[in-house]
């Protein structure tokens, strides 16, 4: 990896656990989803349109499709996201939604495309599988597990959606030449119109959240496709089994600042459950 490469996906690390703190302190549902994707296509409109006579394509059918499909994708992957913050702690449910994404995705090329079951393929999966049950409060005390079922079931489910988006949007930056840029505009200004039919009956939540929440929702429409524009554009340059390790170094600060900022419980166990999950996708990215 270049220290071009490098300094992409480490940059896009912080950005990508930045926003996801401010996220958690907001705990925000549609409305606030909504508002995140709305400004984040104001602020890049200038940018895309800048960028128009640089580019040798700014729209096309491919664009349409797969914006069209990440933008489902995002969708799942945020709403669910936002209802892990909402029910369990962010050393949680964001070391489990960055760690179960690339498991995701080894197992199904294990079992759907026929791919050797490796030794570093097996160390990763049975690390990040560790690491799992660790933050899961692996205990015969019953208390501890109930509370931390939500955030783990969340958690997981985030990053399967996170495997799929990531897969779509590799394929149309690799395999059809995307700009990341206008992939990435694409997917939010979709999302934002997906998601307005049901903003139509929560008109006083959108207003309320524009109250309470107004600096952090322009700060995560500016930091989160900051931070997803600088992984595509690692893309076009090192493979993903590269670049996937590498971005998720943003668990284990994602851990610490959930240890930090919100006093969470458990946070030297979570932190060392996060450790092993790292692990196993470096692991998985060598195999």
């Amino acid at each position: 990896m270049s220290f071009y490469v490098l300094s992409l996906v480490l940059t896009a690390a912080v950005l990508h656990a930045g926003w996801n703190l401010l996220s958690k302190k907001t705990q925000g549902r549609t409305p606030f989803i909504w508002l995140v994707y709305t400004a984040s296509s104001v602020v890049y409109l200038p940018i895309l349109l800048f960028t128009v006579s640089k580019e040798t394509t700014i729209w096309s059918l491919p664009i349409l499709w797969f914006s069209l499909a990440s933008s489902v994708l995002h969708l799942g992957y945020y709403i669910i996201l936002q209802k892990g913050y909402r029910s369990a702690d962010l050393s949680v449910v964001y070391p489990l939604a960055r760690g179960s994404g690339p498991l995701f995705s080894s197992l199904a090329a294990i079992l759907f495309l026929n791919e050797l079951l490796k030794i570093p393929t097996t160390i990763g999966l049975c690390l990040i599988i560790a690491g799992v049950l660790l933050i899961a409060g692996l205990s015969f005390k019953r208390k501890v597990k109930k509370e931390t079922i939500p955030g783990v079931t969340y958690g997981v489910l985030t990053g399967l959606f996170i495997a799929l988006y990531t897969i779509n949007d590799t394929i149309a930056v690799k395999f059809y030449g995307l700009p990341p840029l206008t992939l990435t505009f694409g997917t939010n200004l979709l999302s934002s119109v997906l998601l307005f039919p049901v903003l139509l009956l929560k008109k006083d939540e959108v207003k309320r959240e524009i109250r309470l929440h107004k600096g952090i929702i322009i700060a995560i429409a500016v930091l989160s496709p900051a931070a997803y524009i600088l992984i595509l554009e690692a893309l076009k340059y090192a493979p993903l089994t590269v670049v996937a390790p590498a971005r998720e170094s943003s668990i284990v600060l994602g851990v610490w600042m959930g240890s930090r900022v919100f006093n969470e419980e458990d946070g030297r166990r979570r932190l060392i459950a996060s450790l092993l999950i790292l692990c196993g996708i470096i692991a998985l990215g060598l195999s």
